[in-house]
């Protein structure tokens, strides 16, 4: 599993309460949510780093 790295992020206040929202519906945190949107971004793009790369 690759290391987790913490980072202050800024946000507009609506977005992330839309984010808490689906993050609740999914049963997931506001962190693990973003971590999975940002993932699928990534994969979607063909941008997501080779498992040897990380």
């Amino acid at each position: 599993m690759a290391s987790k790295k913490a980072f202050p992020l800024r946000i507009n206040e609506e977005l992330l309460k839309a984010i808490e929202k689906w993050a609740t519906d999914e049963f997931r945190s506001t962190n693990g949510q973003l971590e999975w949107m940002l993932h699928k971004c990534l994969k979607d793009a063909k941008r997501l780093p080779k498992k040897n790369e990380e």
